[in-house]
């Protein structure tokens, strides 16, 4: 079977939203948005067709950058944990604004929630909600020293959901309100 980057064969389309173990080691397919391949009868949510490319085999879908599967173990390789959490890490750090969820991050990630959970508390120190809830922070402090943007739209271009919990949050966090996070950080600037 030929890898085909603009259309999936019917079949395979078919055989990936089934679940059908007939056809694994027949084909592998990646999902370009996590950059995971699978077998055809992997148990995950099926992916959006556009975002589906298929692989005759699980090197060449390695040689193209994705990473075999959690859940389904495609040629029954095996991710490390540290890498494995690393990639879940960096995804966080590139899409902390949206709204996420540990089962979200288990179902992109193709682990269960208990285990992604367990395993990045061991390995980061913190819990990925945690994990997140920091990475937030850091990228309101960059838009605070940087910007004149709103406090509330500063809390929603990073993500929160709530004003009055960002500014509690924050303060907790670093001892002052985002407000005066500002005009320290501005005062700063003015004295070098």
């Amino acid at each position: 079977m030929r890898e085909d980057k603009t259309s999936i064969p019917a079949e395979c389309w078919r055989a990936i939203i089934e679940c059908d173990e007939a056809y694994d080691g027949v084909f592998f397919y990646g999902v370009q948005t996590t950059g995971i391949f699978c077998r055809p009868s992997c148990k995950s949510k099926a992916p959006n067709q556009e975002n589906v490319r298929i692989f005759k085999n699980a090197s060449a879908a390695l040689q193209e950058q994705f990473r075999p599967c959690k859940r389904c173990k495609p040629d029954a390789l095996l991710l490390p944990a540290e890498e494995w959490i690393g990639q879940i890490a960096k995804w966080i750090d590139q899409h902390y604004s949206q709204t996420l969820t540990l089962s979200m991050l288990a179902e992109a990630f193709h682990g269960s929630p208990f285990y992604l959970q367990r395993l990045f508390k061991q390995l980061k120190g913190l819990s990925p909600a945690e994990y997140l809830q920091q990475v937030r922070l850091k990228q309101a402090m960059n838009q605070l020293e940087e910007t004149e943007q709103s406090i509330a739209l500063i809390s929603s271009n990073v993500g929160f959901s709530s004003t009055p919990y960002f500014i509690t949050l924050f303060k907790r966090t670093f001892g002052c309100t985002p407000s005066a996070y500002r005009k320290l950080a501005h005062n700063k600037k003015v004295e070098e």
